[in-house]
This record gives C-alpha cells, sequence and structure tokens, in this order.
C-alpha cells in the first residue's frame, strides 16, 4: 500500500529507509507475518537501494527510531503511516475499539515523532509526515473512533510545526485517497486499482525534501491531483451589546451574520484567532464595558493603575545631525564600498547621496537610550529589565541628508502580557514644521506584569506573519566582528554590545548585536532587492525582535512580495535561528512616488536665474560656445534632496540651457542647494570656499568651473 510505495520512492531517490511493518491485517490482527516489511527491504535492496526491516509497534517508536541510528547513523525524515480500522456505529463502539486506533494513529505517532525529535533538533533538521484522513477533516459515518483520532493528527502536527520551525524541523498533514492493504476490502475493486498509492508518494517526497519550505500545512491527495486546504472563519457578528448581558435571543437575532462566510478571513495561526476576539474585547469596552464580565473590575484596577502612565509626554528633545552621522549610521548596519550601489550611502559627494530610512529610528531614539523610562509616573520600569520587542517606523517624506529635527514622545499604551509589561513608546520627528516620521518602540520589560491589565492595544502596530511558501528573494550579508562595536557610534551605548563582562552578566556568551542593527542590515537588503536603494518608495517597516545576534554571524534576510508589502524574516545563517519575524516593508509604488514629486524647479528661486540665463545667452551663444566648448549640469537641491536639474550647453552651436539632466554627457556637474546657489550667483557666497566646506559638490572636469565666470558676469550680466 502507501508505506511500500514511499519506502521504494525514497530509497529511488537515494535515501536510507527504515521499513517498519508488524504484518497484521487492517484490524490490527493476525499478527504473524512479517514478509510485508521484509518484501519491501529485498525489493529496494535488489534495485541498489539501502533498506532495514523493522517489526516493531509504533508504540515502542524509540525502537524504530533505534534501528534507522544503528543502521545508518542518523534519522532525518519520519512518515507516521501505520494504521488500522475498527469501524462500527457511535453506540457500537467497545472501548477496546476506541481505545486501539487512538494507541494506533495518535499514539503511535507521537511515540515515533518523539523518538525522533530530539536528534533532528541537534541537527537542524527534520522532516515529519502525519497521515490524516478525509474521515477526520469531514467526518464518516461509522467511524468515529477513526475520525477523532485522524483529526487529532492534525492538530498534533500543526503544534509541532510552531516548535519545530525555529530548527527547521517541518511537519505537514496530508490526507490520502488510496487503495491499500487498509482499504483493499472496503472501496470497489476498479477504485482501488485507479487510487494507486504511486499517486501519493510525489507529495510525500516533495514536502520532505530539504528545499521545501512548506510548514504546518493539510493536503488532500489521490488520483493525480493534489489540493491544500485551509480553515476559513466567518465574519461573524458582535452580540453583546452596550450595559446588556448576552442572551440565547441575541445570538437567533443575529444568526445569519453568525453563519455569512461572505469577506470571510482565513486565520493560520492561534494569534490571529484569538486576536481576532480580542479585537472584539476592545471594541466592547471602548463603548463603556460590559457589566456581566467578572473580570472587568480586575481590568478597571489595572488600568487605572497605569493611567498615570498612558498618554504621558515625554519632554521634548532635537536630534541634530550631518552627513557624518548617516554615513557612520549606514556602515554600522553593512553598507558597504564592496557595492557600488551602497555608495550613495557613505559618499556625500555623490550626487544622489541620500540617509538611509532607518535612520529615523536613531532620530528618535534618545527617549529609549536615554533612560527616561524609569521617569514615567504610574510606571515602575527597571532599566536592567528592559528589552526591545517590536519595533515600527513610517517615513512621511525621505530624511533630509543632514537636519535638526524636534521629536514628541508620548506613551501610547501601557499592556499586561503577564510575564511583564509592554510599553508603547510613539516619537514624531519634525524638519522644518513638517512630520517626518513616526517610530513605535514596543518595550517589553520584564517581571512587571500579572496584575490584570488588558493584553492589546489598538494602538500597537502589529506584526504579520510571513507568508507559507518559499521566499520570493533571500539576500545575505556577514557582520563584522567589529559590527557592534560600529553600531554603538550611531548613539546606542549599552555596554551589553561591548563589554564581555556585563554580556555574561546578562546571560549571553559575549556581546551581542544590537536589535536596531539588524533591523537595518534587513531593512537594506528589502530596500535594495525591491526598490533598487530608492529611498523615496520607503513607506513604513514593521519588525519583532526574537533572538540574539554575535557580531561575526551571517544575516539571512528571506523576502516575500505581496503586492508593494514584502513580507519578510532574518535568520542566522550558521544556526538556522530566526532572529526578526513576523516582519514587513511596505513600499510605495513608483506611480505613487512620481506623483509626489515636486514638478522640477517648483518654488526654486534659481529657477529664474537659469531661465534668465537662457534669455541673456540666446543672442551671443554662439560666441560664448566657441570660447568655453563645454557642458555644465546643476543639480539644485532642497531640503537635502535634489528638486532641479539644470544643464548649460556651450558645446557647438549657439549654445542653450534647459531643465533636465544633459542629454549627452556633462563635462562638469555641481551640486548645491537652492539657496547657495542664490548666495553664489549673488556673490554673498564664495564658490571655492562653498566647495572646501563641502556646500558645493562637484565632479568631472572641475578646471571648466573657471570659465563659469565667463558665463554669469561678463555674458549674463549676473
Amino acid at each position: 500500500g502507501l508505506g511500500r510505495s514511499y519506502a521504494l520512492a525514497f530509497a529511488k531517490r537515494g535515501a536510507s529507509v527504515v521499513v517498519n511493518d508488524l504484518g497484521g491485517d487492517m484490524k490490527g490482527l493476525s499478527k504473524g507475518s512479517l514478509a510485508a516489511a521484509d518484501k519491501v527491504v529485498e525489493e529496494i535492496r535488489s534495485k541498489g537501494g539501502k533498506a532495514v526491516a523493522n517489526y516493531d509497534s509504533v508504540e515502542a517508536g524509540e525502537k524504530i527510531v533505534r534501528a534507522a541510528l544503528e543502521a545508518f547513523g542518523r534519522i532525518d525524515i519520519v512518515v507516521n503511516n501505520a494504521g488500522i480500522l475498527r469501524d462500527n456505529s457511535f453506540g457500537r463502539i467497545s472501548d477496546e475499539d476506541w481505545d486501539i486506533i487512538h494507541r494506533v494513529h495518535l499514539r503511535g505517532s507521537f511515540q515515533v515523532t518523539r523518538a525522533a525529535w530530539d536528534h533532528m533538533k541537534k541537527q537542524k533538521f527534520g522532516r515529519i509526515i502525519m497521515t490524516a484522513s478525509a474521515s477526520g477533516i469531514y467526518g464518516n459515518f461509522g467511524q468515529a473512533n477513526y475520525s477523532a483520532a485522524k483529526l487529532g493528527l492534525l492538530g498534533l502536527s500543526n503544534t509541532l510545526a510552531i516548535e519545530g520551525q525555529k530548527s527547521n524541523i517541518h511537519c505537514n498533514t496530508i490526507a490520502p485517497a488510496a487503495g491499500s492493504r487498509m482499504t483493499q476490502n472496503i472501496m470497489p475493486e476498479d477504485l482501488v486499482e485507479a487510487l494507486k498509492p504511486d499517486y501519493v508518494a510525489p507529495l510525500v517526497l516533495w514536502l520532505c525534501h530539504e528545499s521545501c519550505e512548506e510548514n504546518g500545512s493539510l493536503f488532500e491527495v489521490g488520483g493525480g491531483w493534489i489540493g491544500k486546504l485551509r480553515w476559513e472563519r466567518a465574519l461573524g457578528a458582535i452580540v453583546r451589546q452596550k450595559n446588556q448581558p448576552m442572551t440565547p435571543e441575541a445570538v437567533k437575532a443575529n444568526w445569519k451574520q453568525v453563519c455569512d462566510f461572505d469577506n470571510a478571513t482565513k486565520p493560520q495561526r492561534i494569534q490571529e484567532s484569538i486576536g481576532g476576539i480580542i479585537g472584539v474585547l476592545n471594541k466592547i469596552d471602548s463603548e463603556g464595558g460590559v457589566s456581566t464580565n467578572p473580570t472587568s473590575q480586575a481590568a478597571s484596577t489595572a488600568t487605572s493603575a497605569f493611567a498615570g502612565a498612558i498618554s504621558h509626554k515625554l519632554p521634548s528633545f532635537s536630534s541634530a545631525y550631518t552627513e557624518l552621522e548617516t554615513i557612520m549610521y549606514a556602515l554600522g548596519v553593512g553598507a558597504s564600498m564592496k557595492e557600488p550601489k551602497d555608495r550613495k550611502f557613505i559618499y556625500e559627494g555623490s550626487t544622489d547621496f541620500s540617509c538611509l530610512p532607518t535612520f529615523g529610528v536613531i532620530i528618535a531614539q534618545k527617549p529609549i537610550v536615554g533612560g527616561k523610562l524609569s521617569e514615567i509616573p504610574g510606571l515602575s520600569v527597571n532599566l536592567e529589565k528592559v528589552l526591545h520587542g517590536e519595533q515600527y517606523l513610517e517615513l512621511y517624506k525621505p530624511l533630509p541628508r543632514a537636519g535638526n529635527l524636534k521629536c514628541e514622545g508620548v506613551i501610547a499604551d501601557v499592556l499586561d502580557k503577564g510575564s511583564g509589561l509592554v510599553v508603547l513608546v510613539d516619537v514624531y520627528s519634525y524638519f522644518e514644521e513638517q512630520l517626518v516620521c513616526y517610530n513605535q518602540f514596543s518595550i517589553f520589560v520584564v517581571g512587571s506584569g500579572g496584575i490584570g491589565g488588558k493584553r492589546t492595544s489598538d494602538k500597537a502596530k502589529v506584526a504579520v506573519a510571513v507568508p507559507n511558501r518559499p521566499p520570493d528573494a533571500v539576500l545575505r550579508d556577514t557582520t563584522s566582528l567589529n559590527q557592534a562595536a560600529l553600531y554603538r557610534l550611531s548613539g546606542d551605548w549599552n555596554p551589553l554590545h561591548i563589554d564581555p563582562n556585563f554580556a555574561a552578566f546578562a546571560g549571553f556568551d559575549k556581546p551581542i548585536l544590537h536589535g536596531l542593527c539588524t533591523f537595518g542590515f534587513s531593512a537594506r537588503h528589502v530596500l535594495k532587492q525591491f526598490a533598487d536603494n530608492d529611498v523615496s518608495r520607503f513607506k513604513a517597516i514593521k519588525v519583532r525582535f526574537a533572538k540574539p545576534v554575535y557580531p561575526g554571524q551571517t544575516l539571512q534576510t528571506e523576502m516575500w512580495k505581496e503586492g508593494n508589502r514584502i513580507h519578510f524574516q532574518t535568520k542566522v545563517q550558521e544556526t538556522g535561528d530566526i532572529v526578526i519575524s513576523n516582519a514587513y516593508v511596505d513600499l510605495l509604488p513608483k506611480s505613487d512616488t512620481l506623483a509626489k514629486t515636486p514638478s522640477e524647479g517648483e518654488e526654486l528661486q534659481s529657477t529664474l536665474v537659469f531661465e534668465e540665463i537662457g534669455r541673456r545667452l540666446k543672442d551671443i551663444g554662439h560666441e560664448v560656445a566657441k570660447k568655453v566648448n563645454a557642458v555644465f549640469e546643476w543639480h539644485i537641491t532642497k531640503g537635502g534632496h535634489t528638486a532641479a536639474k539644470w544643464t548649460i550647453d556651450l558645446k557647438g552651436g549657439s549654445g542653450k540651457v534647459y531643465q533636465g539632466p544633459a542629454k549627452g554627457s556633462a563635462d562638469a556637474t555641481f551640486t548645491l542647494s537652492d539657496e547657495d546657489f542664490m548666495e553664489v550667483v549673488l556673490g554673498k557666497l564664495d564658490p571655492q570656499k562653498a566647495f572646501f566646506s563641502g556646500r558645493l559638490k562637484a565632479r568631472g572636469n572641475i578646471l571648466l568651473s573657471q570659465k563659469l565666470q565667463t558665463i554669469l558676469k561678463d555674458y549674463a550680466k549676473l
């Protein structure tokens, strides 16, 4: 049956196989013939494969796994396929018939898998298959014992998928329709022949392959067809009204909406399921609470305990920086001259020099790294027990290359997670009175919870699970042994990241990398892969910090594109540990960034000057072009970003001045702000001083700038 097909298929692809079979009939009786396992082993060996037989019950799972270890030295894959039937209508099922079905199907799968589990964890690899049934999914007359055990296997598989993921152990469930020793007396003979086990085996092999990322999924399979199943949940109805008890009549009145699957959701994790229900509680609470809730008094007491903290405004502060700080940050999160496209982040002379979007957290971090959390009224925060749980950053426009930003912080909410408190700190940063970026720091205070406060908040930016499919792109960067030492220069001086003694006191083998450093690496990977390093397309990022990283380890960012949202998770390549989870970056579509860019030259004083130069050169352009014979390109910036480009083409002909980059190649390119351009033109700013102070950038044949004197003074009369 199915087991034989699996064993032959695995062996054909080079796997070493332990074939386990008691030799009994479909009821688990008539034990004594061990030929089933022996025949399959002989068939594998006759074709040059490797296999051994085992005749132990699946209830003795350790013996089966031991057979694999003794024969082949390791255990990589477990296919839980053993099964029997004891069918009877519910009223006629005996205790024995109920118990033995659960012992073979559910307990047997548990025993074999548990015996293999620690071996798989140590080697950071494992693939497990559970065998459910359509009877378990949908129910079937006469199979109450069997269907209960089979759906139990699905629950077991889903939990193992969650617990094993960090160790690269994947667990999936199949519900096969196949002719086998167990079904040969149930199905018609022609159907047994049509539903060959060979039509199931390829799915099992794929799910067990090292490159398959599928995990925690359920598939129906048979006859050459495969389909994935998922849960679906109606939007439902709130049947509790403000200050009114919940009644059966209210349930009846809303029954149609309770059962309406239009716009249904498809929860994939228990967090999504419970989160929806908690959202309902918050909605009801916001309408004044419900008197029939016996915990409402405790929650009210806890909320009042935090009342002094929630909405508390932190002292305003300024965050000033120059190109030096933005470059230091870029180097701290792995930007390198080895990557040509990174040059725009680490060389201030680049025509498209830009500040990495995630520098926005550096601008806002002062209340967090500066110890201000210990000064919040109504909240006792031990700074030694503070962990950075999650981070959200949203940009409303690209960060200026240099500036002085005014920042305002507020305690958005305080949540009681039992083992600790989560403090949501919102920080708004303004440049020239305009809101540039918004941060939400989720700070976990270990050991301060358990007093009955609310667990969720509609003010929290929610982390989102990554899609359950192979990533669309993967990028890797090896961190330097000096990475934490370099990153801390951006303002987080916590000795945990540099002092071995302090790290040991905190329970680490050695100093760890800043979580926000890993955050910066990951965001840089997404920006590079999906936005070609265009900072104007960066809208927002949300991450959950899962595990620490040690300097010198390799960060592997796995990315999934779904529209303009890039889901990602970051792993340490050497260990497989997920260090950033449930993360995403929202990008602006290219059309949006173009739409939001002001038309070139809008509201720029320099525009009037270039237009006037064009007019004044019109009659004498031929003469000037003969003397100058060069093309000049100007990049005029506003707020740290290129706002307009102009070209003065004096190479042959009668010359011309036009808005936009040079249509050929420019001999010299000058970059400076609109304000500095006007000061140069008006004689208030010496060009040489502007150049050496960094206010004017020049590339190409810089000596040609001397000829600009001719244009600006003698001919244009400026």
